[in-house]
């Protein structure tokens, strides 16, 4: 795989990117299966619309997708990418055929329920109006996630005291904090969603794979050695509000551009963001267990926070929730792989009891 980018946009929040690594150095898993791209869109027959909306001073573009059937009143769903300039459908450069976003609308049009899902800045044809030699401001993002959930209830089909915000990977953290960032106290659903705070899963993720890239002679032992120092020692620094340099090796991520979003998202622990959440939520948690990113022991520590969350491990599911198959020498195709078939039932029990 590519090396992630180090633009501001792009490397601040790909810690958690919708893929099988995003910070990655160039190893991929070898997974095959049946191609299942013949499916029909979300929103054929008509159930499906463009929408716009502001926020953080741009147009924001988005899809509302509607059952096929659709009854005066229905339940709404706001779906929240993950990190990276990943859009609407869960799309980035690194994974453009991802669709995580894309097939949650299908599972959720399917259980009767409405969705929204939206280009976040440095995404779709945002990506153009991004700086990449200037910090983005942190706010942006929650701005995104009112204006959205805002569009969602203004939509007819729409009950506005049936809905559920859906997080994928970080944007589990924003879904955490829904009722913090909109007026309203909706259901939740992570879906592989990080258990630990953002800079030490980050200096996990740097470490796995530098190890693996120097275990089979894609990296040397002593840039290997390097490569941890720096992160830790820009992990160390983030923390204690000292600004960062240019010279820091660690794959783009700490950078003077990337340093106020990273002090910022840091700070959330999911653990504490769990537990502050309003008293009798409903919460789904999805993980799959072929997550090359997010570990079980991750998703076990967030569940401290959660007692009366209900979780559901995903057999054979990788982070983007597609089918992973162990195959070496195999082609990696996200399309090629079908979407985790346990998924619908897991959303469609859930949110039978959610309102």
């Amino acid at each position: 795989m590519p090396t992630p980018s180090s633009s501001p946009a792009r490397g601040a929040r790909l810690a958690l990117a919708a893929g099988c690594a995003a910070l990655t150095l160039a190893l991929a898993s070898a997974c095959a299966a049946e191609d299942d791209s013949a499916a029909p869109p979300p929103g054929s027959d008509g159930a499906e619309r463009e929408l716009t909306f502001e926020a953080g001073g741009r147009e924001v573009a988005a899809t509302l997708t509607l059952p096929l059937r659709t009854p005066d009143s229905i339940p709404g769903a706001l779906i929240i990418s993950g990190s990276g300039p990943t859009d609407r459908d869960g799309n980035s450069p690194l994974r453009p055929e991802a669709e995580t976003n894309w097939n949650l609308a299908r599972v959720l049009a399917e259980a009767g329920v409405a969705s929204v899902r939206y280009d976040k800045l440095g995404s779709g044809d945002s990506a153009e109006e991004v700086d990449p030699e200037a910090p983005v401001d942190p706010q942006v993002f929650d701005d995104e996630v009112a204006a959205a959930y805002a569009e969602l209830v203004a939509q007819p089909e729409v009950d506005p005291e049936r809905t559920v915000v859906i997080g994928h990977s970080e944007g589990a953290l924003y879904a955490l904090r829904a009722h913090d960032i909109v007026d309203a106290e909706p259901a939740r659903i992570l879906v592989a969603p990080p258990g630990t705070r953002y800079l030490d899963l980050i200096d996990r993720q740097i470490t796995e794979q530098a190890r693996q890239a120097e275990a089979v002679g894609r990296l040397p032992e002593g840039q290997a050695r390097q490569l941890l120092s720096d992160a830790r020692y820009g992990r160390a620094e983030v923390r204690a509000g000292r600004e960062l340099d240019d010279d820091i090796d660690s794959f783009g991520v700490y950078t003077p551009e990337n340093q106020d979003f990273l002090a910022w998202i840091d700070s959330f622990d999911p653990v504490e963001l769990g537990a502050d959440l309003p008293a009798d939520t409903p919460v789904l948690v999805l993980w799959g267990e072929e997550d090359s990113q997010v570990t079980e022991e991750e998703v076990d520590r967030l569940m401290t926070g959660l007692p009366d969350a209900r979780r559901v491990d995903l057999p054979d599911a990788d982070h983007i929730l597609r089918e992973f198959r162990d195959e070496p020498g195999a082609t990696v195709l996200d399309a090629d792989r079908p979407f985790s078939p346990d998924v619908a039932p897991a959303v469609e029990e859930f949110l039978g009891t959610a309102w």
